[in-house]
């Protein structure tokens, strides 16, 4: 088990009934940012990799 499971544990525990948007999640991501600069490239990385989930099956 990686560390970050914990955190997507949790976030799965006392989120994970809730529904929302690509668009909350883009602008939550930017405010995590704003607020924990050091952590921008993570965070894009993560971005980039749910944008390009679909392109996946393209490449098979």
């Amino acid at each position: 088990m990686y560390f970050t499971d914990r955190g997507i544990e949790e976030l799965e525990k006392r989120r994970g009934e809730q529904e929302v948007t690509f668009e909350w999640l883009a602008e939550q991501l930017r405010t995590f940012v704003d607020l924990n600069p050091d952590f921008e490239i993570p965070v894009e990385r993560l971005a980039t990799w749910l944008a390009r989930l679909d392109d996946e099956d393209d490449d098979e």
